[in-house]
């Protein structure tokens, strides 16, 4: 899940024509998106076992343990998140990798390789230009002899302790992961998986579909009822993927006024905006199940970082049968509108529970959160109304 900038409580409601295709039950929500496993499938209604308001463990537990490693994985399901992140990226001999970015040089020891030290190099990655190490330079088996650490240290320096301790896991490790989790525990371990940058990779032969498709027949995630969903901030990537898997899917979409680079590559003049209206949903409907707005479309902030009104993109999404998960909740004061904010120290934490209550007032589906059991307290509190 990518994020640009850092960026009143009422029982949850489904708005406006939304509740005739979304119904929500104690371990489910049913859309009106494919039930048929087969690519591009549609009709009869898809079942996605998941509680409402559901709660994905953003990159794992990124509050407490350094992102996507399997030990943020796995404290991410020990808490009970109902489903779990990965980001994919590629590395130079095909591999899919967990990473938030290509760019590993604030999540890895990367820097501290001598051996590496060449690898430095400046690139172009959807039209921002970064210097660092990218996974596409690097074999697996490099990657490898890498160790994870905490991207954001200056906000959560109890993370550094956990530096060092876990390595780059692949995408196929995770599957292997969550099968033996899953027979452990006696039911699925859900995945949310996202494609990064797949534009920008196409671009250097390694598209990230068709290898992720292949895993996901593998590990017989490829169906719709699969405990998977798969998310790209790219349309493009998205309407790829409903051709070679039936797999659930999410559309992401960034801040307003801003453009998937895919849109931006081919010269399409839409917009977030565009996206967000009536128009723009019904067009994501037909290749998707539901999207993954930033919380700044579902309650615009004002100049002062205060929320103001409700926009009407739950309403509107619900109306076409789409089902909502935004992204992304953190309980720091620095990451929380300005009216949860508490105290003075930016790293502190504020009333995130007043916001998340804030937030599922609105209808929405679901939420990314650092801090999955602080999110599944506040969904626990907001359904008991």
């Amino acid at each position: 899940m990518t994020e640009r900038a850092q960026a009143a409580p009422g029982r949850r409601t489904v708005i406006g024509a939304g509740a005739a295709v979304l119904t929500t039950a104690a371990l489910g929500v049913t859309t009106t998106a494919q039930a048929a496993d087969r690519p591009g499938g549609h009709g009869g209604g898809h079942r996605l076992d998941l509680p409402v308001p559901t709660v994905i463990g953003h990159r794992g537990t990124s509050g407490y343990r350094p992102e996507h490693t399997l030990g943020s994985y796995q404290l991410a399901l020990d808490m009970g998140a109902h489903i779990i992140e990965q980001d994919l990226v590629p590395t130079r001999d095909g591999h899919l990798v967990c990473r938030h970015e290509n760019d590993i040089t604030a999540t890895t020891d990367v820097s501290a390789h001598p051996e590496f030290a060449n690898r430095r190099t400046t690139k172009s990655v959807d039209g921002v230009s970064l210097t660092g190490w990218f996974t596409e330079d690097f074999t697996l088996a490099e990657l490898k002899t890498l160790r994870a650490k905490e991207r954001i240290p200056a906000n959560r320096q109890k993370n550094t302790l956990y530096d060092g301790r876990w390595e780059i896991p692949t995408f196929e490790e995770v599957l292997r992961w969550a099968d033996r989790e899953g027979r452990r525990r006696g039911k699925p371990v859900w995945l949310y998986v996202e494609t990064k940058h797949p534009t920008y990779f196409r671009g250097l032969g390694l598209g990230l579909e068709e290898p992720l498709a292949r895993l996901l027949r593998r590990y017989n995630r490829h169906r719709a009822q699969s405990p998977l969903i798969l998310q790209s901030f790219e349309p493009g990537s998205i309407r790829r993927l409903s051709k070679l898997v039936a797999t659930p899917r999410i559309v992401l979409l960034s801040d307003a006024g801003t453009k998937p680079w895919d849109f931006e590559a081919s010269g399409d003049p839409r917009t977030t905006d565009d996206l967000v209206k009536p128009a723009g949903l019904k067009w994501m409907a037909s290749f998707a199940q539901g999207i993954g707005p930033t919380l700044d479309l579902i309650i615009p902030k004002d100049a002062s970082g205060r929320l103001g009104t409700p926009t009407t993109l739950v309403r509107d999404a619900h109306a076409q049968g789409l089902i909502l998960h935004p992204y992304t909740m953190r309980n720091e004061n620095t990451f929380l509108p300005a009216d949860f904010r508490r105290g003075t120290d930016p790293n502190a934490y504020g009333d995130a529970f007043g916001a998340f209550a804030t937030y599922f007032a609105t209808g929405i589906d679901g939420i990314f959160s650092d801090n999955p059991d602080t999110a599944l307290l506040a969904a626990a509190d907001f359904t008991a109304k």
